[in-house]
């Protein structure tokens, strides 16, 4: 280990001292556009005298800068165009590269890789098993399209288990198109002997083929990847539809919606509801029952605004009853009658992929260019002992109740947990909401999960935090929750149980195993930056796979897989991400954009935070909803906004004007200079702006005019 350890040492201090030598000496002044020019007739009266020698050492000196990963290897190339011709220098040069290449692959392999597999085995996990599957391919299209420098390439391949055979030889043949080009751009350079002759036609051409390269070398990477994928499959000659969407949620009916619009022949394939979980089981369903407890809470709040007693009497199956209601005069909007005047044929039925070009449904075969799946997501519900004996609610099935539980545990403290705890809550049931971590709404600030937990507690709530579920226990009619609590065993009585430990997508039955579209450990779908699967012309998007798991997500998304599917051979287009808001609506609302302080810290991102109490907003005083906060991060020192989250009554809408902002790049100086109704929630957006201007009041600047408005008082 000894001798290991001092042998590694001898090579670092050996690079070192070769690539200090270089910087120390001045020695890439040499590898420069206008040395070549200046050095060119020299260099070709050498190679006149001795040209085994010259080509001897030139091989040597390239080996070199490129195992050193020194910079130079773009001007070694052109000047082994320029000095030897397309033949030899191509020849020279594609050997050399690909020799210092490897030799730079093989230290950075002896040197780290042991140490960053063992550190890192378990994030290096799906690389090592992508580079098995097809690593000679992956490193031939990081060669052929030149996205990273090759050195970064020599060095990172290093850290995989790719052999170093197929390095050696897919590095060779990767490079070789670019080396003709770069070649050929410096046969080019030795003609030029007046600047008249800079914009001759041939040297136009041959740079501009520098230029192209990379666009044409990723057309032919696509070409290569597709017919490998395609290879197994017959294509048929000609296609029944365009764009075939497999789903119809919130994405699918996105995703037709758009086809047809541009005149596409689409079929939507849906198995159940027109709408799917949003307007269903989802959103729409969770929404109005919010809008109900309200009313009930503000009865309860009645003194607060002046009434002496509020009572109202209500059945709870008719709640229910107005839920399903709303949900029909929603309906119409996702209907198969507007989508199919839309121009879609919409067909009712379970659909399975049996090709890239084939869906089966109802045991017809549709033929099709290209497919979205937007099969969405369904509720997760655990291996827990006992929970199958109990008749457990989940948000597909809590709408199908009528009598209100008397006691609810809600088992689950995120969003649709959290929403349902306190409708219900306010409704009349007792509920206890069991969390297995330390806080609500996890992937939200501390300090808004702690203000919506002080409504809960308010309101009668019981929030067991820290409390792992581990087993359901029945007697007779009651039942209980077995939880673990610091070691000890806690028990909570109960007559309903609902689930709401988030989503689990649809990607059973539907042929997606079989074809092989390559999954994510978490069996959500694997899509690229073009929601592409591994398969070109089957796209993904909404809960499927898994990014954001939300309608409006969903929604955006399915424009960027509708487009790019029926048009992403003229241009694909990369889905944004950078400003998706969400919220939760309880009460207190929870409205979010951009990264909040826990993101920012975990990924050590230094940012500014200004926090503006709605405690002292006059229209929440007047509501009586004077709680909550407006909390902006910032660039330091700029006024750009790097995310907002919002809590207090209306958040989810009034955090629109800083989705809009961030989008546009509007920073908190122009919210502060625009007019905001007054007396409106809105304007908190307007006193967190000044407060960030405060902080960064010019003093200097503001002491001077202090000293001219004393001087004009004389």
């Amino acid at each position: 280990m000894g001798k290991k350890l001092g042998f590694k040492i001898l090579i670092v201090l050996a690079i070192l001292g070769l690539s200090s030598m270089f910087f120390l000496f001045d020695l890439d002044q040499y590898f420069s556009l206008a040395n070549l020019k200046n050095e060119l007739d020299a260099f070709k009266e050498y190679y006149g005298q001795n040209k085994v020698m010259t080509m001897a050492i030139y091989m040597t000196i390239y080996i070199l800068v490129t195992a050193l990963s020194l910079p130079g290897a773009v001007i070694m190339t052109l000047a082994g165009g320029a000095l030897f011709g397309l033949f030899y220098g191509t020849l020279l040069v594609s050997f050399a590269s690909t020799i210092g290449a490897t030799l730079a692959f093989l230290v950075s392999r002896y040197m780290f890789k042991d140490w960053v597999q063992q550190k890192f085995s378990s994030k290096l996990l799906a690389i090592n098993k992508g580079i098995d599957k097809e690593g000679g391919f992956y490193l031939f299209t990081l060669r052929l399209v030149p996205l990273f420098p090759f050195f970064v390439i020599n060095l990172v391949m290093g850290l995989t288990t790719i052999r170093t055979f197929v390095f050696y030889i897919v590095s060779q043949m990767g490079m070789f198109p670019g080396t003709i080009v770069f070649i050929n751009a410096g046969t080019q350079l030795a003609k030029i002997e007046s600047p008249g002759q800079i914009l001759s036609l041939n040297i136009i051409l041959s740079f501009a083929l520098l230029g192209i390269f990379p666009i044409i070398a990723k057309r032919i990477t696509a070409m290569i990847r597709q017919q490998k994928v395609f290879s197994k499959f017959s294509k048929p000659k000609v296609y029944d539809y365009n764009l075939v969407v497999i789903g119809a949620g919130s994405a699918g009916l996105v995703a037709s919606y758009i086809a047809a619009a541009v005149k596409a022949k689409v079929a939507l394939i849906e198995e159940d509801k027109m709408g799917g979980d949003c307007l269903n089981t989802g959103c729409v369903p969770s929404k109005a029952l919010i809008a109900s407890a309200r009313l009930l809470s503000y009865a309860k709040r009645a003194k607060e605004f002046g009434f002496k007693k509020i009572i109202v009497d209500f059945d709870f199956a008719a709640i229910m009853e107005r839920i399903q209601t709303i949900i029909k005069r929603v309906e119409p909007h996702d209907s198969v009658e507007r989508y199919t005047k839309l121009g879609v044929d919409c067909i009712k039925g379970r659909a399975k992929i049996i090709s890239p070009f084939e869906v089966k449904v109802n045991e017809r075969i549709l033929t099709t260019k290209n497919i979205i799946i937007a099969t969405g997501a369904k509720p997760m519900v655990p291996d827990l002992p006992g929970l199958a004996q109990t008749d457990y609610l989940t948000s597909d099935n809590i709408w199908d109740i009528r009598t209100l539980p008397k006691n609810l545990v809600v088992l689950g403290a995120g969003p649709i947990g959290c929403e349902l705890a306190q409708g219900f809550s306010r409704l009349g049931s007792k509920v206890t909401l069991v969390q297995r971590g330390s806080m609500i709404m996890k992937k939200e600030d501390p300090d808004a999960g702690k203000i919506v937990l002080e409504r809960f507690a308010i309101e009668g709530i019981d929030v067991f935090l820290n409390h792992s579920a581990k087993a359901i226990e029945a007697f007779g009619e009651q039942k209980q929750l077995i939880c673990d609590h610091d070691g000890k065993q806690i028990r909570v009585t109960f007559d309903k149980i609902l689930i709401a430990l988030g989503r689990t997508p649809n990607v059973k039955g539907f042929g997606i195993e079989e074809l092989g579209i390559e999954l994510t450990g978490n069996n959500y779908i694997e899509t690229n930056e073009f929601l592409q699967t591994n398969f070109p012309n089957i796209y993904c998007s909404g809960d499927v796979h898994g990014r954001y798991q939300f309608t409006h997500t969903a929604a955006h998304e399915s424009w960027y897989s509708s487009v790019n599917a029926l048009f992403g051979s003229l241009k694909k287009f990369r889905v944004d991400y950078n400003t998706i808001p969400w919220a939760t609506y309880t009460d207190p609302e929870v409205a979010r954009v951009g990264i909040n302080e826990t993101d920012a810290k975990l990924a050590n991102l230094d940012y500014e935070m200004v926090k503006y109490g709605i405690d002292d907003l006059d229209r929440a005083i007047t509501d009586s909803e004077n709680h909550g906060f407006v909390k902006v991060l910032t660039v330091p020192g700029k006024d750009k906004i790097l995310g907002v989250t919002i809590v207090g009554n209306h958040a989810a809408d009034v955090i629109a004007e800083f989705v809009l902002a961030m989008k546009h790049g509007i920073g908190l100086n122009k919210i502060l200079g625009t007019i905001h109704i007054y007396p409106t929630m809105a304007e908190a957006n307007k006193y967190a702006a000044g407060l960030w201007k405060k902080n960064h009041a010019p003093e200097k600047f503001l002491a001077r005019i202090k000293k001219y408005h004393t001087w004009m008082r004389r």
